[in-house]
């Protein structure tokens, strides 16, 4: 009985723990986010006049949702191609990082040198480093250059050119090779996840994979039976930072209509309707994924 109070009372102590550490953002979000986001909700619903004097909300019902389904010719297909691009990335960057994370935990000659450098993906996704990359003329003049100047095929493209001829699983193998086309924009999102699957294989006790390879476990069989259950939890916590950092991208295409309505057209009704309608169906599928994914964590004391 006494132990099973103590047990209650560390269990306590660390939810209270965890929640002073993100009371700042909790405070933040009543404080400036709660606001803005109940107002979104309404004027997505009304016909906002914009004037010298003010805006004027006039109430439409469902009209800017129905002109995002029914009437803009590009909504539903942005939506579509943004919500498939989202979970094909998302899905490439979680094994990329956790693939990188086992080799960054492995024991070698100047290990905390690599680690640094798969590190740098975060800093280069950072808004300045990122801003000068994306406009820097003479990185695109080198690069047409270079463009023009090689008449070689790549193996990539051999390999892709051979493999859609034969007539086998084109469409998968188109998702391959696009992902593969795409492995820089890849890494480049993968530097937080990394960090995060590195950290939790470093809190797996070395005896537990002595104790498989005395009971004759190969090297497959201990990242089965040991390595994913131990870090199953932060698949979750990877899966869900990843969709949510895929869709505040500046190359979101969807995004940018949403602005473009905003601030080229000063339509907000619509464009606040679209931003709903984008983040329910965001939302839908990070509940209904996480639900999935969560049956299948594995949490230890």
């Amino acid at each position: 009985m006494k132990k099973r109070k103590k047990l209650v009372g560390l269990e306590r102590r660390k939810a209270i723990a965890g929640y002073l550490f993100i009371s700042p953002f909790i405070i933040g979000f009543l404080a400036f986010m709660i606001t803005p986001l109940f107002r979104s909700l309404y004027m997505s619903f009304c016909n906002v006049q914009v004037s010298p004097s003010g805006n004027t909300n006039t109430f439409t019902g469902l009209s800017n949702y129905m002109q995002a389904f029914t009437i803009d010719t590009e909504f539903n297909r942005l939506l579509t191609e943004e919500i498939s691009r989202m979970c094909i990335n998302s899905l490439a960057i979680m094994v990329f990082s956790f693939f990188v994370a086992l080799i960054l935990n492995q024991k070698f000659k100047g290990r905390a040198l690599v680690r640094a450098i798969f590190f740098l993906p975060v800093i280069l996704s950072s808004g300045v480093i990122l801003g000068v990359e994306t406009n820097n003329a003479l990185l695109a003049s080198v690069q047409t250059m270079v463009e023009e100047t090689t008449n070689t095929t790549s193996i990539t493209t051999a390999v892709e050119n051979i493999l859609i001829t034969s007539g086998i699983g084109v469409s998968a193998f188109r998702q391959v090779f696009k992902i593969v086309d795409t492995i820089y924009d890849v890494a480049i999102a993968s530097g937080i996840q990394i960090i995060i699957f590195l950290s939790g294989l470093q809190t797996i006790s070395v005896n537990m994979y002595e104790a498989a390879d005395i009971e004759g476990c190969t090297a497959w069989e201990s990242l089965w039976k040991i390595t994913f259950p131990m870090i199953s939890s932060l698949f979750l916590v990877n899966w869900v930072y990843t969709i949510v950092d895929f869709c505040m991208r500046s190359d979101n295409e969807l995004v940018e209509k949403i602005s473009e309505q905003m601030i080229g057209y000063i339509n907000y009704g619509f464009a606040s309707a679209m931003s709903w309608i984008y983040f329910v169906v965001v939302i839908a599928i990070i509940g209904i994924s996480s639900f999935i994914i969560s049956k299948g964590v594995y949490y230890y004391d």
